[in-house]
């Protein structure tokens, strides 16, 4: 058995954003040398998230629009009262949605490659941006 750790770094431009980490991961994975086995992908960040869908800039829109729906940025939250004044700790949103869409991925490697559906991608999701966050890699496998 093989473990391989990587990372790497994203810089996001907005307060709400998805990005598509699909290439970096597979990149990852190739470089591992492992065949068969398991990725994990995790980012280390209570207000983002990792998760799995197609790459279309519409259904980003439909996602964000239904994000805050479930957690509105301009509410009343107890977190945001508590840090009333403190810059970046208005967030409770992010934090709510990080807890519901969660922090990592795992997904199969089969030769080589990891095994994703026909229009699935890795997702990274910012959700208290902008800001510059680290997704960490752990390849498992042989």
């Amino acid at each position: 058995m093989k473990y391989v750790n990587d990372s790497f770094t994203i810089k996001t431009s907005k307060r709400l954003e998805i990005i598509d980490i699909t290439n970096y991961v597979e990149s990852m994975v190739r470089k591992s040398g492992i065949k068969e086995g398991v990725l994990i992908v995790f980012e280390p960040h209570t207000t983002a998230a990792i998760t799995i869908n197609e790459n279309d800039p519409e259904l980003f829109e439909d996602l964000l629009h239904i994000y805050t729906k479930i957690a509105p940025i301009e509410q009343k939250y107890q977190h945001n009262l508590k840090y009333a004044g403190v810059p970046g700790e208005q967030n409770a949103h992010a934090h709510i949605l990080s807890s519901l869409i969660k922090p990592s991925v795992i997904i199969p490697i089969t030769n080589g490659g990891i095994q994703l559906g026909t229009w699935q991608r890795v997702l990274f999701v910012e959700m208290d941006g902008p800001r510059t966050r680290k997704v960490y890699i752990k390849v498992i496998g042989e």
